[in-house]
């Protein structure tokens, strides 16, 4: 029989994977980001717009299904964050739904707004979606204003129509304020220019197109540079500052210096995984700029990807950690896995059905390559009979 806690770290580690895998999917944001930028004639955009169109999906599932897990094995991380940050969510959400409809009518016939139109919603989603994204995840490391009494669910069992509340946001601007950290500025740029990054490695790889190719070269440099900038300067912040730590014996939640560098230290698997993801970014931006005749930089910064988001979560949520800590009162409220997790039978049951994970996996990485048979050229697409 598996024990709670450790059910408990295996749903963290997925939800992890899952975070690892938006944020490599989050390629087709920073590539509508880019519309405007390497798309300067229609043909250009025209191309761009449909290598994405096709892997779209991918990123509006991975979020569900993200969002669907944390509900299910962090209740409480749900409640909270989404009844209360949730200007944040809801923007997040409308970057998305936005997309969904530029796909969907962009070219319908009689479309009244102009394609232009769905053109900026595209771009908007690339440069809202990947940052509100990463700032929100930034909250996990800085903490945010939040109160949880447990002593609720009690009394909401006992007298139903009293209307207690568990979690309470503790600032009007609920989830806005998070805008005020500097640090989760920091990862929210980083994300919207890891985004840009990988895209363009998307386009080397996957356009046919040797003119939009040398602007994808160029952007690159761009790109890759205030990513590496941003990234580091927010790594090196919350490892060499103060961290949130829980007291195993007491529950207790209080600030640690060098928490997170620790985390890595004490974790020595998750942190040579932490490692080889940043080398293998860095290698397959290199490619790109460097091996003028390589295409495959994009598997290595993708692989780097979901290894170095993945396992930044990790130690978000590892060790002793409250992976959504509350930076305000006495940091009680602090969420960790073990006090926001569901029931011991209900991870059991979620687990035995995770076990599919794998094959979902496959029928992904099927998928793509299927969309992938050769390389986009508007000729092509123009005969495809299903163009955006």
């Amino acid at each position: 029989m598996l024990s709670y806690s450790f059910l408990q770290h295996y749903w963290w580690f997925l939800i992890s994977l899952l975070g690892g895998l938006l944020t490599f999917l989050l390629t087709v944001q920073g590539g509508q980001s880019l519309i405007f930028t390497l798309g300067k004639d229609k043909s250009h955009r025209f191309l761009i717009v449909n290598a994405l169109g096709r892997k779209w999906e991918f990123t509006y599932t991975t979020l569900v299904t993200f969002g669907g897990a944390f509900f299910a094995s962090f209740p409480l991380f749900y409640s909270t964050s989404f009844g209360g940050a949730y200007w944040v969510w809801m923007l997040i959400l409308l970057c998305f739904v936005i997309q969904a409809v530029a796909y969907e009518y962009m070219s319908k016939p009689g479309n009244t707004w102009g394609k232009k139109t769905y053109e900026i919603f595209l771009f908007l989603n690339g440069l809202l979606g990947t940052f509100l994204i990463g700032a929100a995840v930034a909250t996990f490391f800085t903490g945010s204003e939040f109160t949880v009494n447990k002593a609720n669910i009690a009394s909401m069992i006992t007298n139903s129509e009293t209307g207690f509340v568990i979690s309470q946001w503790a600032n009007p601007l609920h989830g806005l304020e998070a805008l005020f950290d500097v640090r989760n500025w920091l990862l929210g740029f980083a994300v919207f220019f890891l985004a840009r990054t990988n895209a363009n490695l998307f386009f080397i790889n996957r356009i046919e197109d040797q003119s939009l190719v040398d602007k994808a070269r160029k952007s690159l440099i761009y790109n890759a540079v205030p990513f590496l900038v941003f990234f580091l300067s927010f790594l090196i912040w919350i490892l060499v500052g103060k961290g949130f730590s829980v007291d195993p014996a007491t529950g207790a939640v209080s600030l640690v210096q060098y928490k997170y560098l620790m985390n890595l230290v004490e974790m020595p698997i998750v942190a040579i995984l932490f490692l080889l993801g940043v080398v293998f970014v860095l290698f397959g931006i290199g490619r790109g700029i460097f091996a003028k005749s390589s295409t495959c930089g994009i598997w290595a910064s993708g692989v780097g990807t979901v290894l170095t988001v993945t396992t930044l979560l990790l130690v978000a949520g590892y060790n002793n950690t409250p992976y959504y800590p509350s930076s305000v009162g006495d940091m009680s409220s602090s969420l960790t896995i073990s006090n926001s997790s569901s029931s011991p039978f209900t991870l059991m049951a979620m687990s035995i059905v995770s076990i599919l994970i794998p094959f979902v996996l496959a029928y992904i990485f099927y998928a793509w390559r299927a969309l992938e048979k050769k390389k986009f050229r508007k000729e092509d697409l123009k005969e495809d009979g299903h163009v955006y």
